[in-house]
């Protein structure tokens, strides 16, 4: 345990995160017999997935595409894998591997000292309030893509009279049956919530504004593969958007937006954006059980001003429009591996190695595929220069 006041815990490596990303690389620097330490501000490993997802969220991906370093899958699993098992699995991975994060703790501040050749970070203990102080030779960033929700500053929202949640408090349709409700943002979350709502006697409108990629499972799964045997990305992005328009035809009839000119992988490796996994959206939307707005412009009471003029009434909405990252708040004197929205500068596959010990895992919008490579690297380039 860390200690406080003059005295200070001094593990090898220091893993800012205790989500998939964290955990894959303790694992990997466990096996490897190198001391390492989670700092997690949540009280919990992997929030995410145990306090703020939805209750019928299941793995977009195969199974085999998901799991973590070191530990498959139970092949008992469905392919995809639903949260409550996504989660026992998580927890055998942290039992198996005798992962001991410590949590409520706050990371504020980190450095590193040219003249020690060692990280400072200061940490601010949440259970005591106490500021505790650690040194490391080694720091991973593992606070993940999804860090702290973000709700845009919609003028009005504070006068909105029903309830507006971002999509982390959003765990099933059971409140808002009968209800008009109103999703904003296009994800992935955005329409499996929206069409969760739908299924459950919701009356439900989602706001799309932005062009999107939309394909089924079976066509990410195709995808997956031609990567994994080397077909050229470019190619795969032609394969994909050939069968999304003989699979949905024209998308912008109904989600009044066009895809985009890059292909799915492509813009999900230059700007992190997923294309849309189809579980039964697309076909509320075509029905007319989902209606699709334009962009909000302002809210006043529980009228909800869109883009086009036209005024709509709701019960609550649901903001399913992202996160943002804050690792430049606390992470001082980098100016190689990550950028002022903390992500990796480096092009993949070169992303996951910083300077002075510093690493990243589970930022290069691979999802838990790209949190298994990063881990395994960052654990084994580790190990080799404490091995010179």
């Amino acid at each position: 345990m860390a200690t406080f006041d003059n005295h200070v815990e001094q593990p090898m490596v220091i893993i800012v995160g205790g989500g998939p990303g964290g955990l894959a690389t303790s694992a990997c620097l466990n096996k490897l017999c190198i001391p390492n330490l989670i700092l997690e501000k949540e009280d919990c490993y992997s929030p995410m997935w145990k306090k703020y997802s939805y209750d019928r969220v299941h793995l977009h991906l195969a199974k085999q595409f998901c799991q973590l370093p070191l530990f498959p899958f139970p092949s008992s699993s469905p392919t995809y894998v639903p949260k409550k098992q996504f989660i026992q699995y998580l927890d055998d991975y942290v039992t198996h591997f005798n992962i001991t994060p410590f949590y409520n703790r706050n990371v504020e501040f980190a450095e590193f000292d040219v003249i020690t050749e060692k990280w400072n970070v200061k940490v601010r203990n949440g259970n005591s309030g106490e500021m505790e102080e650690y040194f490391c030779k080694f720091l991973v960033v593992a606070t993940g893509e999804a860090s702290y929700p973000f709700i845009p500053d919609v003028p009005g929202l504070t006068s909105f009279t029903g309830e507006a949640i971002h999509s982390t408090q959003y765990k099933n349709a059971e409140k808002y049956k009968g209800k008009n409700v109103l999703v904003v943002g296009c994800g992935n979350s955005g329409m499996e919530i929206a069409l969760d709502l739908a299924n459950n006697g919701a009356n439900t409108s989602i706001i799309v504004r932005s062009p999107m990629h939309l394909i089924s499972r079976e066509m990410g799964y195709l995808a997956l593969m031609l990567l994994k045997y080397k077909v050229a990305l470019r190619v795969v992005d032609t394969i994909m958007v050939m069968l999304s328009k003989l699979m949905y035809g024209d998308i912008s009839k109904y989600y009044g937006v066009k895809r985009p000119e890059e292909g799915p992988f492509a813009c999900k490796v230059k700007y992190g954006k997923y294309p849309v996994f189809d579980v039964g959206t697309y076909r509320k939307i075509k029905s007319g059980e989902i209606q699709v707005l334009p962009a909000m412009r302002s809210i006043r009471g529980n009228d909800v001003v869109v883009e086009n003029g036209k005024i709509h009434q709701f019960d609550g909405i649901v903001f399913a429009t992202g996160f943002k990252r804050t690792t430049h708040k606390w992470l001082q004197g980098d100016d190689y591996l990550l950028n002022e929205d903390g992500l990796p500068k480096p092009e993949f596959p070169q992303h996951w190695k910083g300077k002075n010990g510093l690493y990243c895992v589970g930022l290069s919008r691979r999802g838990l595929y790209g949190i298994a490579f990063d881990a395994q690297n960052i654990a084994t380039h580790i190990n080799s220069l404490l091995s010179e």
